[in-house]
C-alpha cells in the first residue's frame, strides 16, 4: 500500500490527465483527496472501531483497486469517486499500519517487528515514483491497473492474516 500511496502523490495529475480529465479538473480532483482521508480517519475511529482492525484494513485495501475500476470503467467523469475511495482507504490504512501490527501481535517486541514489517514498505515506497512514472508512461491510464492489482494484493495478504485468539 506504501506502493500505491506514494504513485499516487506522485503522479495523480498526470495519471487523471491520461484517464480523460483536463489539468484543471485532476488538480480539484487531487483536492478530495485529503478531506477524503480525513474522512477515511474518522470513518475508522468511530463507525469501524466497533469491526476488527483486520477486516477494517482489508475494507480499506479494496477501496483503491475499486476507485480504479470505477475510473476506467465510467471515465473521467467518475474521477471524483476515484479520489475520495483512494483518498479514505489510504486515510484508513494509515492508522491500520500502525494499530494493525499491534493486534495481531501484540505489544511485546513492538518497536523492532515495525521496523521490520516497515523495511520491505520504504523500499517501496522509494521506487513507487519511478516505477509508476514508467507505466504510465508505456501504458498511460492503463496503468492504474499495476496500482489496482498491488492492492488487491495486499488485500489478499490481510486475508491469509488470521487475529490471535
Amino acid at each position: 500500500t506504501w506502493f500505491i500511496s506514494t504513485a499516487m502523490a506522485t503522479h495523480l495529475p498526470r495519471t487523471l490527465e491520461a484517464a480523460g480529465t483536463t489539468l484543471a479538473t485532476a488538480v480539484a480532483v487531487g483536492a478530495l483527496i485529503g478531506p477524503a482521508q480525513v474522512a477515511g480517519r474518522l470513518l475508522e475511529f468511530g463507525f469501524l472501531r466497533r469491526v476488527p482492525p483486520l477486516l477494517s484494513a482489508r475494507l480499506a485495501a479494496r477501496a483503491h483497486p475499486a476507485g480504479v475500476a470505477v475510473l476506467l470503467t465510467a471515465g473521467p467523469a467518475a474521477a471524483p469517486a476515484f479520489a475520495i475511495l483512494h483518498g479514505a482507504g489510504n486515510g484508513i490504512l494509515t492508522i491500520a499500519k500502525g494499530t494493525l501490527p499491534l493486534v495481531l501481535f501484540g505489544p511485546r517486541g513492538y518497536g523492532e517487528r515495525q521496523g521490520w514489517l516497515m523495511m520491505p514498505a520504504r523500499v517501496a515506497l522509494a521506487l513507487a515514483p519511478l516505477l509508476f512514472g514508467l507505466a504510465l508512461d508505456a501504458w498511460g491510464a492503463q496503468a492504474l491497473w499495476l496500482s489496482g492489482g498491488i492492492g488487491l494484493a495486499a488485500c489478499g495478504a490481510l486475508m491469509v492474516l488470521r487475529m490471535r485468539p
